[in-house]
């Protein structure tokens, strides 16, 4: 490449060279200085402030690359969002796949039609003119049909990949309590919601924008090098495409940092997220408290963690930006400035020879072309700064999918009270681990034998617990906060794991339990009484409003119809609702269990009461058979 060669001769040039790798280098350092001195400020800021959220010490950082283990991570989700070959996913992909291969042939068309338009102008030629004017007009609907097309096909795919992946997650999620053990057992995951719907969202929409930005310029790269090489010869394209591999890899060691940024911007986002949740959650506390200054300082140390991390992020991205329009925009115009050059400055070839009119048309096409073509290479080369997108959301994803399936074999890990040689050990120095003790189903009989009450954290309650209860005996368990009274029950209702020893008791569906804190779902007036069934199943029982209105009437509230408008009334019950109103639903639920198991006959006979108490009681009912 004569033009090339001469480029490393001059001397303007190579200084020209020099000071523009300068500025790129001093650009990256300068970004990563600024980043680290930020991050100190905050950490030095922030030093004290016991408000930060979930502080997790001697926690090892995953590193999120583009590597094997991102490519592990996405292939498994691939296989939950494209479950086979015949797949209506698999349909869509096909059809951006051809709508992307038409839009390239498109863009040939679109630049061959307007030189020849140009050309006609130019000479004169009116019936060209004309002719070449009405092949544009011709193909104007169907260029609009494939471009519609295509983002058609782009949209569908992203609601269907959040549709799969959403079904997935949730049938995991609701599984086994799942939802409890994730927030109350283990706290790998800080914040679920986040994780389930954002995080979901953005993992689908960056894959399919990556899949259509990808194969666009990798089809156009195919088609121009191929149409290039029949006008300039091969050894220009075959340049331009060495040069994208030089530069991919250049611009993928550069962006390393961009994959654990978006992690962390994601940890971020959920934690500012979950502590204004928090605010709105325990607002009437607060409001007791008047606790408003102290709540603002915890939110606003949340958002500046947020807000540092983002600037961080912003000023890494500029840097990166800058280098990126120089490597895969400008620098490849400059390749693609010689490659097309290449032709037309040799003596010996066939363009030199021709007149200027045909000179300046093949010129023009090619040089249309090879635009093209650099843009393709430039948005391939740019493509690495979405992959490692993709790979901060592939691991936030990937995480998740692991902890539920850890939760689901009964594993979990949490930060301890306790340190390593301490936890899990009562006063005999006997281990006790999550799990290792043995439930037996067994009807009319509540039984737990040298069974520790131990809470998630490794705080041993109780070392060994032992007592027996047999149908038609009413319990009542006193004693002082903190002494075991609720973990008792968490752990009779297998909430918590056992630690050792043998409960036998029936079977889930014959415990029923009236938490401490009412719980008011969503819908109707109707549905906070036959909660957790539907209204569908409680036709399909033979139940009627005549049966709940009697319900209502045991716990006096009856006057809740004429109150709040009927059974179809449909209100934000926790708001509308007194606290004592919601502890007397509450009460209804169990009743309302009895009548759908028609248990009638067997109350009295059957009934056990077990009730937690310090002074006044506020107790738990549970039904054995």
């Amino acid at each position: 490449m004569s033009a090339f060669s001469k480029f490393l001769q001059n001397p303007l040039m190579r200084r020209n060279a020099i000071i523009l790798a300068s500025s790129m280098v001093f650009a990256y350092w300068s970004s990563l200085r600024i980043i680290n001195f930020r991050n100190r400020k905050l950490a030095k800021y922030q030093k004290n402030d016991s408000s930060i959220f979930l502080k997790k010490k001697n926690e090892k950082k995953e590193k999120v690359a583009v590597d094997k283990h991102f490519l592990r991570n996405l292939k498994r989700l691939l296989k939950i969002i494209i479950p086979h070959w015949f797949s209506a996913e698999t349909g869509y992909l096909i059809l951006v796949a051809i709508s992307l291969i038409a839009r390239t042939y498109a863009d040939v068309f679109m630049i061959t039609i307007g030189t020849s338009i140009e050309s006609s102008i130019i000479s004169g030629n009116l019936n060209n003119f004309i002719a070449h004017l009405a092949k544009y007009v011709y193909a104007m609907p169907f260029i609009s049909l494939i471009n519609n097309s295509l983002k058609y096909g782009i949209d569908e795919l992203k609601l269907r990949f959040r549709t799969r992946l959403t079904k997935f997650l949730y049938s995991k999620y609701l599984k086994n309590l799942t939802y409890y053990k994730m927030n109350n057992l283990d706290n790998r995951i800080a914040n679920a919601d986040q994780l389930l719907t954002q995080d979901v969202e953005r993992f689908c929409n960056t894959f399919t924008d990556l899949y259509s930005n990808l194969s666009k310029p990798i089809l156009d790269v195919g088609i121009y090098s191929v149409k290039l090489t029949a006008a300039i010869g091969a050894q220009g394209p075959a340049f331009m495409l060495a040069y994208l591999f030089v530069s991919g890899v250049f611009l993928t060691m550069l962006r390393k940092p961009v994959a654990q940024m978006t992690v962390k911007e994601q940890q971020n986002e959920g934690e500012f997220r979950h502590m204004n949740s928090r605010l709105i959650t325990n607002s009437e506390e607060v409001a007791f408290y008047q606790g408003h200054k102290r709540e603002e300082i915890n939110l606003m140390n949340s958002y500046n963690r947020l807000e540092n991390h983002l600037r961080n992020f912003i000023t890494f991205r500029f840097s990166m930006g800058f280098i990126d329009n120089i490597v895969a925009k400008y620098f490849a115009t400059f390749i693609g400035y010689n490659v097309v050059s290449m032709p037309f400055m040799k003596a010996n070839n066939q363009l030199a020879k021709e007149n200027y009119n045909i000179r300046l048309e093949n010129y023009y096409r090619s040089g249309r072309m090879l635009v093209k073509l650099a843009e393709a290479l430039g948005r391939i080369s740019l493509a690495g700064r979405e992959m490692t997108r993709l790979a901060g959301f592939t691991e936030r994803v990937t995480q998740i999918i692991n902890v539920i399936d850890d939760l689901n074999r009964g594993h979990y890990k949490r930060t301890m009270v306790k340190n390593e040689a301490e936890f899990g050990k009562n006063s005999s120095d006997q281990e006790l681990k999550p799990n290792s003790g043995e439930i037996i189903y067994q009807d009319h009989i509540i039984k737990f034998e040298k069974v520790p009450l131990m809470t998630p954290n490794g705080d041993v309650l109780i070392k060994e617990l032992s007592f027996e209860v047999k149908s038609g005996v009413n319990v009542l368990v006193c004693g002082p906060n903190g002494c075991g009274k609720s973990s008792l029950f968490r752990t009779l209702g297998e909430l918590w794991p056992l630690f050792g020893g043998t409960v036998t008791k029936p079977e889930k569906g014959k415990l029923f339990y009236i938490p401490q804190k009412p719980y008011m779902t969503i819908g109707s007036l109707r549905d906070q009484v036959i909660y957790p069934d539907t209204v569908e199943d409680m036709k399909h029982r033979h139940m009627k409003d005549a049966d709940l209105v009697k319900l209502l009437d045991i716990v006096k509230l009856t006057y809740l119809l004429e109150r709040e408008g009927g059974w179809n009334s449909v209100q934000d019950w926790i708001d509308v609702l007194s606290g004592g109103e919601k502890q007397r639903i509450a009460v209804l639920f169990e009743y309302f269990l009895f009548k759908r198991k028609l248990l009638n006959f067997f109350l009295e006979r059957w009934l056990v009461y077990f009730i937690i108490s310090h002074n006044l009681p506020f107790w738990t009912s549970v039904q054995v058979q």
